[in-house]
């Protein structure tokens, strides 16, 4: 039995490969939008995303984030409030279009972010994200897709949009984040103001 040979492919066959290829990507009918300017986004929105950590205690039905690791003592060595420094967090937070949590009676939450964090530097509260917005409602369905580093002492901070799905197929772009509401160290809502620059519709 003889092998097989394998036979290499002809610039002709390449190009119409590629051109299938193109031809695929364009079927349904999407047209690829960039923007040419920072301050003239292809899509923006501005949500609020809840985080809600479990306390160990009284917080079990509400709770949506949980810590999955423990400090490193390297925390509390350094500094003796500790940083949790090495925590790693994993959570299914909601989304909301506007501050208040639960969506009032009726209302739909925008979005689920479903991901992780952890607290990445010893001297100081510092983490670094990276998660999916996930819609499933009448206005939009898909996910977009965010990762970067939360400098928690600055005022803003952006987030990178790396992707997406659905009705934001293959966005790019940047999430602008604040820190809008805090109770103790167990309730956070962050505001986003989400710019695309990339979007295909």
């Amino acid at each position: 039995m003889q092998g097989l040979t394998v036979m290499p492919a002809s610039p002709r066959m390449v190009l119409v490969m590629f051109l299938l290829g193109m031809a695929a990507g364009a079927a349904d009918g999407r047209r690829r939008l960039v923007s040419s300017s920072p301050d003239e986004p292809c899509k923006r929105m501005t949500l609020y995303y809840h985080d809600i950590l479990y306390n160990g205690v009284n917080n079990t039905a509400n709770a949506t984030a949980a810590p999955v690791t423990k400090p490193a003592a390297l925390s509390t060595a350094f500094k003796p409030n500790g940083t949790y420094f090495g925590m790693l967090v994993v959570f299914d937070d909601p989304v909301t279009e506007g501050k208040a949590l639960p969506a009032a009676a009726g209302e739909e939450p925008a979005a689920r972010a479903q991901g992780f964090y952890f607290y990445d530097k010893k001297e100081t509260f510092n983490a670094w994200l990276c998660f999916s917005i996930v819609f499933n409602s009448t206005a939009c369905r898909g996910t977009l897709n965010l990762m970067g580093a939360d400098l928690m002492d600055e005022e803003t901070r952006d987030l990178s949009v790396v992707g997406g799905t659905g009705d934001f197929f293959m966005a790019r772009g940047v999430a602008t984040i604040r820190t809008d509401a805090t109770e103790g160290y167990f309730y956070f809502r962050l505001q986003m103001d989400i710019k695309l620059y990339e979007c295909y519709v």
